[in-house]
């Protein structure tokens, strides 16, 4: 038997551990890096909507937003984003937000 996938594995996990947040994000970032934007969105948008405060989360999903070409969907992500890491204390994220935001608005 071959070894599973990534996906598979985080697919497989998250069966048992819906909520855990950092395999939801895992299994999101291998949709976007395999280029299916559509259901990386999909996991960050579970992602976020069991973890609020998963600022990691936000940024990547407006990245994804935007390279699909979803500008005004990235904006409000990167918006909400900034908020969550306002919220958290995590002011790099927070930077790293801001200056995407700034370029997206140019």
């Amino acid at each position: 038997m071959g070894e599973l996938s990534r996906v598979e594995m985080l697919t497989q996990f998250l069966k048992e551990n819906p909520t855990d947040s950092f395999a939801r994000y895992g299994l999101a970032m291998e949709f976007s890096k395999a280029g299916n934007n559509e259901r990386a969105l999909q996991e960050f948008a579970t992602l976020l909507e069991s973890n609020p405060d998963y600022t990691a989360g936000y940024f990547m999903a407006a990245q994804t937003l935007a390279k699909t070409g979803q500008t005004e969907e990235a904006r409000k992500m990167l918006t909400d984003g900034i908020a969550c890491a306002a919220r958290s204390g995590n002011a790099h994220a927070k930077s790293e937000m801001q200056a995407m935001l700034e370029e997206l608005s140019a």
